[in-house]
């Protein structure tokens, strides 16, 4: 099945938050997901207080970036969210932006690394599992979690670009979460350097969420607005990036996403984005109606 979510961009105040939650779960919107940009809002803070104030929506977080996190505090807090709010959270974590972990001194020689070694320890804690491990990066003495997640909880997702990467993601991660830069032949390929990285790890060809971000602008100026976007992103050379439009030319773009291999599609607001709640409502009333649910 096909899930569609929005993303909640921390350009916005975080007292926007409440306001466009709770009309996500109102309006039957599957996913709602936040960033930990820095300098901006918290993953773990803003994505609790959405989980508490609805009932229904998934709340992702893509992504906590792992310089920055312990990994038993990441496991500590991801756990939490899991048994307080079961089935609705969903946790992705990444490299960072390289310039931003330089700002706060917490950029690495080898994030590819502490990736690897991070999830692998993050997944076993979650797993409930006693983990000592003196990695590069991760050291653990005999920790394991007093309040590990009770049901099942969907894994950790991993956000990933190039190829190496992606490979781990398939090696040492549930889910993988692409940017709003990748087209569906970029989706194709990263699904099967994702299938790559579990075979080398001898995981075979088992279930591997691939979450995608669509970059996305309706209303009169949709297409001068996404076309800016691309540009001020530096891809604007890339085909068949992001949908402007309507609903249909909407659902259209995530239509190709899926076919290319993506699980979730991810609507992504513009920074520019006028009316937060009305790409919201945009997204639920609109377009999910148009996509097809089924895989």
């Amino acid at each position: 099945m096909t899930s569609l979510g929005a993303v909640f961009r921390p350009q916005l105040a975080p007292e926007r938050l409440r306001s466009v939650a709770r009309l996500a779960d109102d309006a039957g919107l599957e996913e709602l997901w936040l960033w930990e940009d820095c300098f901006r809002e918290g993953g773990i803070s803003t994505a609790a207080a959405a989980l508490a104030w609805t009932e229904r929506v998934r709340v992702g977080v893509g992504l906590l970036p792992v310089p920055l996190r312990n990994v038993a505090i990441t496991a500590m807090e991801a756990a939490s969210l899991h048994r307080m709010f079961p089935g609705r959270a969903i946790l992705g974590v990444g490299h960072g932006v390289q310039d931003w972990m330089g700002q706060v001194g917490a950029r690495v020689e080898s994030p590819v690394t502490l990736l690897r070694e991070h999830l692998l320890a993050l997944r076993a804690l979650l797993s409930g599992e006693r983990v000592t491990v003196d990695g590069r990066y991760v050291k653990l003495d005999d920790v394991a979690l007093d309040w590990p997640p009770e049901v099942p909880h969907g894994g950790v997702l991993a956000g990933a670009t190039g190829p190496r990467s992606l490979r781990l993601t398939g090696e040492a991660a549930d889910g993988t979460i692409l940017t709003a830069s990748t087209n569906a032949e970029g989706v194709r390929k990263a699904r099967q350097l994702v299938q790559e990285g579990r075979a080398a790890a001898g995981r075979g060809a088992g279930p591997h969420r691939l979450v995608v971000y669509l970059l996305t602008a309706t209303g009169p100026d949709a297409a001068a607005r996404l076309r800016a976007e691309l540009t001020a992103e530096g891809v604007e050379a890339v085909p068949d990036l992001g949908g402007a439009g309507d609903a249909g030319a909407v659902a259209k773009a995530v239509e190709q996403l899926v076919e290319a291999g993506a699980d979730s599609v991810v609507l992504q607001p513009t920074a520019d984005e006028p009316d937060p709640e009305g790409f919201v409502r945009f997204a639920a009333e609109e377009v999910r109606p148009l996509v097809p649910t089924p895989r």
